[in-house]
C-alpha cells in the first residue's frame, strides 16, 4: 500500500472521529443551562451523581474535549465549579480569578472556549462573602497588585451604592452582571456568537450557605 493510499485511508478514519467530537458541542445555550442547573440542584439536594470522573472518562477526553459550558468564577477555594454543578472531566471550561473579573487573558480564554470548543454558554459566577468584592466595598490602599483587583470591581460597588450602600452581596451581584455585559461589549467574537444564537452569557450568584446557584436574571 503506497503512502498516498495510506493517507487517504487515515483521513477516512479520522474525519468521522473529528466530526463526531465536534458534534458533541452542538447543543443550544438553553440545554447547556439546564444541564448546569440540574447539576446544581443535585448538589443542593446531596444527590450528586459525580458524572465523568472515572479513569475511562479521563482517558476519553485526554486527546480532545467538548465542554458544554464556560464558567468565569472566583478563585475562592469554596467555589469549585465542577462540584457546584455536579460535573466531571471535560464538561466545563473554567476560568478563575479573584472577583471573577474580565481582562484580556480572560477574554481570550472565553473566546477560545466559545469559538474553538463551541461551548454555547458562559456563566459569570459571583458568590457570597467574596473577599475581593469585600475589599472593594471597604476601600483602602494595599500598595500592591490587590489594588488592580479592587479597582476592577469598583464600578460594581458604585453601581450598587445607590440602593445598597456598603452591601457586599449587592456589589457582588452587580459585579457579575457588569462583567457578563462587558464580555459581550469587549469581544467581537462573543458578540457575533450571541447575535447568531450560538451563545448566551449569563450572570449567577452562589450562596455558600445553601449551595444554590441563582441566575441573577431571576431577581
Amino acid at each position: 500500500m503506497n503512502k498516498q493510499l495510506l493517507r487517504s485511508v487515515a483521513l477516512l478514519i479520522l474525519i468521522p472521529v473529528l466530526l463526531g467530537a465536534a458534534s458533541k458541542n452542538k447543543i443550544s445555550p438553553e440545554i447547556a443551562l439546564k444541564r448546569l442547573m440540574d447539576g446544581n440542584r443535585r448538589f443542593v439536594a446531596e444527590a450528586i451523581t459525580g458524572p465523568h470522573r472515572t479513569a475511562e472518562r479521563r482517558s476519553e477526553v485526554a486527546s480532545n474535549h467538548a465542554p458544554f459550558a464556560s464558567i468565569l468564577s472566583c478563585s475562592d477555594s469554596r467555589v469549585p465549579p465542577e462540584l457546584l454543578f455536579d460535573q466531571g472531566f471535560g464538561d466545563l471550561f473554567v476560568v478563575r480569578n479573584a472577583g471573577n473579573i474580565e481582562d484580556d487573558i480572560v477574554l481570550g480564554s472565553l473566546e477560545y472556549g466559545a469559538e474553538h470548543l463551541h461551548a454555547p454558554l458562559i456563566l459569570v459566577l459571583g458568590h457570597k462573602s467574596c473577599g475581593a468584592v469585600t475589599a472593594a466595598v471597604h476601600g483602602g490602599n494595599h500598595n500592591n497588585h490587590i489594588d488592580d483587583v479592587v479597582n476592577a470591581i469598583e464600578p460594581a460597588v458604585e453601581a450598587a451604592k445607590e440602593q445598597h450602600p456598603g452591601d457586599v452581596d449587592a456589589a457582588t451581584r452587580a459585579n457579575a452582571r457588569l462583567v457578563a455585559r462587558r464580555l459581550a461589549e469587549k469581544s467581537k467574537i462573543l458578540s457575533h456568537l450571541i447575535e447568531s444564537g450560538e451563545l448566551k452569557i449569563l450572570a449567577g450568584y452562589y450562596d455558600m450557605d445553601t449551595g444554590r446557584v441563582k441566575l441573577l436574571s431571576d431577581e
